[in-house]
């Protein structure tokens, strides 16, 4: 049976340097192939799902890992289609050069990146470069809904975004997670997800990874460390606020 996911399975370039692997320090490959999950995706690969997310500590990779993916499946850094050239800093990694994507035979080669910290320039690159709504007149969280309820997202197609819940209000994130699961209900359309919300990490269904010091691993939601944490928080804030603030 063929596969209709547009993104089977992500793997290290054959004929790599062990160096590049193992993430050596001092070696032209040692950032950020030394970070432990970007060493153990060289090393292991990753399957994806329909729907795959990662989390973890700031620093741990996610972001780094995502944005290869979408660069390695052609589509721009700085967030968009295939077909977008914006660029206001080249501050990707080389990661997505070392990658090779196993696709399904037959799936969509369309697909869409959002990240957070470069919606910005996104949104003014889409209204110079064609009749786009004024992104800009609006709050982010309006912004981000007038983006994401186009037709971008419709129909089948490899849908990428980083942390896109920043500047989302707790009931907006709720939206957004109903949208991702719509989303990746159709046949053919995948979703890859970078987060530090227990909210979007509970999407039905979701393969969860939670990076860290120790590397990649799959994990349920009810055991993840951010979940942990937010319900610690929400139990007792001031056993946090007590240590923080003394």
């Amino acid at each position: 049976m063929v596969d209709p996911r547009p993104v089977v399975r992500v793997d290290a370039l054959p004929g790599l340097r062990a160096a590049e692997v193992d993430g050596e320090e001092g070696d032209p490959g040692g950032w950020p192939y030394s970070i432990p999950a970007v060493a153990d995706l060289m090393r292991d690969g990753l399957d994806l799902d329909d729907v795959t997310i990662l989390v973890g500590e700031n620093g741990s990779g996610k972001s780094t890992i995502v944005e290869a993916v979408a660069m390695a499946y052609g589509l721009n850094a700085e967030g968009g289609s295939t077909g977008a050239r914006n660029s206001t800093w080249a501050s990707e990694s080389p990661l997505h050069r070392s990658l090779r994507l196993v696709r399904g035979g037959g799936a969509s080669k369309w697909g869409y990146f959002l990240r957070a910290e470069t919606m910005h320039g996104l949104f003014s690159y889409l209204q110079a470069s064609g009749p786009e709504r004024d992104f800009h007149s609006r709050s982010h969280g309006e912004a981000f809904w007038e983006m994401v309820t186009t037709s971008r997202f419709d129909g089948r197609g490899f849908f990428v975004f980083d942390e896109p819940e920043a500047g989302l209000s707790f009931d907006a994130q709720l939206r957004l997670l109903a949208m991702l699961h719509e989303v990746a209900g159709r046949r053919g359309a995948q979703v890859l997800l970078a987060t530090h919300s227990p909210v979007l990490a509970a999407l039905p269904g979701a393969t969860i990874h939670e990076l860290s010091d120790a590397g990649l691993r799959r994990a349920r939601w009810d055991e993840l460390a951010m979940v942990d944490h937010h319900r610690r928080f929400l139990a007792a804030p001031e056993r946090y606020l007590d240590q923080l603030l003394d």
